[in-house]
């Protein structure tokens, strides 16, 4: 249906459409019910939707012990820990400061892909990651500017840095399992699950209480967060990671801040400035240099 640079191209597009547009859906989910209990909600409901859809496309769910394991791993780093941090981050900080705090997930993909992929480290991969980042941080500037050195501040930042590290594990176990064989769609199906029983778990040991939101606003972006940020934007990246790896599919991750700007412009009135559109260039820029000079999207 496609030829392999469009589906590469597809695969890489996903994501930084749809996860530039769930930190603005993530703020509805803000409030009433517990981060840890949204992730948990947020994770039950896209296993059960991703593990039916392989049920009626008839792939396989059998696994081996070892292999659900590996899957457990993916999803207690992917679809838990990483998330509830996530959220736990946007109630102290904005998510300017978030956002930029993930577009570095790429240096940690390259480490831990050296560390434990033995991949090797590509100066051009760096050099590009360096523009992404720049690039993000004039966007940002003055949610930057306006940090507070606080309590708060100080442990939002570090809730951020903590969980885009999870994350990074999070794509490198990833990557290990679709070298093993494993199945993207049924790994993240699983992943899934295994995210949402140990959120739960979580959530009880810590006496969260079980309660549900259900103002439109809070619905609706989970329906959002289940369907398009959960499952088609995870299978669409994590099987992004499985072809050209970690360190080259987290560029996507770079690129979210230019869709996030966009929809923040024109929904929380962010002010679209000549520092704003300079960000985007050396975003662009970094990607372009990075992926479109080595290839990555396509032999």
């Amino acid at each position: 249906m496609f030829q392999p640079r469009q589906r590469q191209a597809l695969l890489f597009g996903l994501p930084v459409l749809i996860w530039g547009s769930t930190w603005y859906a993530i703020t509805f989910q803000l409030g009433t019910v517990d981060p840890l209990i949204s992730v948990a909600y947020r994770f039950w409901a896209s296993c059960i939707l991703l593990l039916g859809f392989c049920l009626l496309t008839k792939r396989s769910l059998k696994f081996n012990l070892n292999q659900h394991l590996r899957m457990a791993l993916q999803g207690a780093l992917l679809f838990g820990f990483n998330y509830w941090l996530v959220y736990q981050a946007e109630e102290l900080i904005n998510s300017g400061l978030v956002a930029i705090g993930f577009s570095t997930i790429i240096f940690f993909n390259i480490i831990f892909g050296v560390l434990l992929l033995r991949q090797k480290v590509e100066s051009k991969v760096i050099g590009g990651a360096l523009l992404g980042l720049i690039g993000t941080s004039i966007i940002f500037w003055n949610e930057i500017s306006q940090f507070e050195a606080t309590q708060d501040g100080f442990l939002g930042v570090t809730l951020c840095v903590v969980s885009v590290m999870i994350a990074s594990l999070g794509n490198i176990t990833s990557a290990k399992n679709s070298s093993l064989k494993i199945p993207v769609v049924q790994a993240t199906g699983f992943g899934m699950m295994y995210g949402a029983i140990i959120m739960t778990i979580l959530a009880i040991v810590l006496g969260k209480p079980l309660e549900i939101d259900t103002g439109t606003g809070y619905l609706l972006s989970m329906g959002y967060l289940i369907v398009f940020g959960s499952i088609i934007a995870f299978v669409a990246y994590l099987t992004l990671i499985s072809e050209i790896g970690p360190g080259k599919a987290a560029y996507s991750i770079v690129l979210v801040p230019l869709v996030a700007v966009t929809i923040s412009t024109f929904l929380e009135d962010f002010q679209f400035t000549f520092f704003t559109g300079l960000g985007m260039v050396f975003l662009v820029s970094g990607n372009f240099f990075a992926l479109k000079r080595k290839k990555a999207l396509g032999k």
